[in-house]
């Protein structure tokens, strides 16, 4: 999930303008789209909600605003409108969905949850793919007594087409939402032309880098070896500089490789610039996953790969022995783990709708410890279990149905 504009081509909008329900506990209101049920929540008029229209919905403590009826055309995607009510406290909320089809009355969470923290209405955009009927529940979960505005709930119809993102960073989905607006500095997003990047500015590292491969990405260029300071950060934000590793025992640690963009000088330096590093043991960084990336690249030419990494957690061990937890006066984080996830298809066109429950995917999760197994496909695990690990929505824009079956599965494909 991204902050991004709300879709114009919405086949389902409901602007929350009819209707009343001036009080908390539950209770049903007719709308324009339907029935919908409000618990822990009103349908709030007054100056400080922040809505389009007359109105919009205030959920407060673990509200939830929920369809009491199904969509007949399934959903492609959902866009929602949110902002703090009034001056109060921030909140965090998720989109979750029922198919029909089902039969279950299970709801499954789409994307990431939402934090709220501004009193401007910002746009919050899904990626759902949900074909046959469909209803989606809103609900509040920072609890407490900070309130939270809902306006403008809007689904566009299941094969609705959505421009292809080929050979896009971010064709598979943004991990933690990230968005480049710096009042979000533990979840900045950084577009570069060679790779994505899920910034922290508090820890000096990534949450995540994404990128696309190609054969196209490969040429003759040398490693430039140039590790420098990242300008293009904020204004008055700390940039970790090429000495900020030391004699701290640990590597300036390439997310997205060197190796990986040697297509020319320019996209071959872009991968030194601290943005893209994570104190890495050396024996994690120039073992099992320097040799997980030489594998990533003999899938080449023949097949393109999403690739998505990061690191979470703190403390690890490098070449100095001893847990170390901080580097550069504590402006950097060192990581305990490291992780990796690889979507490997064939060569082609609209890679999206290509990806399949027979998909080969790669996930690992290797300690970043100086004393790890030197065999990456010893770590390998499942997207979902990293997902549980981060609490990142990873390969989001794929169909929920292909996510369930990749997701769930230990790569025990080929390492060689």
């Amino acid at each position: 999930m991204a902050l991004q504009p709300l879709l114009a081509a919405a086949n389902v909008q409901e602007p929350f303008d009819t209707g009343t329900k001036p009080a908390y506990p539950a209770g049903t209101v007719s709308l324009t789209s339907g029935d919908w049920i409000l618990t822990d929540a009103v349908l709030g008029s007054a100056e400080a909600d922040r809505k389009n229209g007359a109105q919009a919905v205030r959920l407060q403590q673990n509200g939830t605003l929920s369809m009491a009826f199904f969509l007949p055309n399934g959903a492609n995607t959902v866009t929602v409108q949110h902002a703090i009510y009034g001056t109060d406290a921030s909140s965090s909320w998720e989109l979750w969905a029922q198919s029909e089809a089902c039969n279950c009355n299970k709801w499954t969470k789409v994307g990431n949850t939402v934090f709220t923290t501004t009193a401007t209405l910002q746009t919050a955009a899904f990626t759902v793919n949900i074909p046959g009927k469909v209803k989606f529940e809103i609900r509040k979960t920072s609890g407490g007594a900070a309130r939270l505005n809902l306006d403008d709930f809007a689904v566009t119809d299941y094969g609705v087409a959505q421009p292809s993102l080929d050979n896009d960073h971010l064709a598979l989905g943004n991990p933690s939402g990230a968005t480049a607006d710096p009042s979000y500095p533990n979840n900045y997003l950084l577009l570069k032309p060679q790779f994505a990047v899920g910034y922290n500015r508090d820890q000096g590292k990534p949450n995540w880098v994404s990128w696309h491969l190609d054969i196209s990405d490969r040429g003759s260029s040398d490693r430039q070896d140039d590790f420098r300071n990242d300008t293009s950060l904020p204004q008055g934000w700390y940039q970790v500089q090429s000495t900020s590793y030391s004699g701290s025992g640990f590597d300036r640690g390439h997310n997205c490789p060197s190796a990986d963009r040697t297509s020319s000088d320019e996209n071959n330096s872009a991968t030194f610039l601290m943005t893209n590093m994570m104190p890495q043991a050396p024996q994690n960084n120039q073992g099992p996953w320097a040799t997980l990336e030489g594998y990533a690249r003999t899938f080449l030419p023949n097949n393109e790969v999403y690739i998505v990494c990061g690191s979470y957690g703190v403390g690890g061990t490098g070449s100095n022995g001893g847990l170390t937890t901080t580097l550069d006066q504590g402006r950097l984080t060192v990581p305990n783990r490291t992780w990796k996830v690889i979507v490997v298809l064939p060569v082609g066109d609209n890679d999206v709708a290509r990806i399949t429950a027979a998909t080969r995917v790669i996930a690992v999760d290797m300690p970043n410890i100086n004393t790890l197994n030197q065999d990456w496909s010893t770590y390998r695990t499942t997207v979902d279990a990293i997902e549980a690990a981060t609490g990142y929505d990873l390969l989001s824009k794929l169909p929920i149905e292909v996510q369930t079956a990749i997701e769930s599965k230990v790569d025990a494909g080929p390492v060689l």
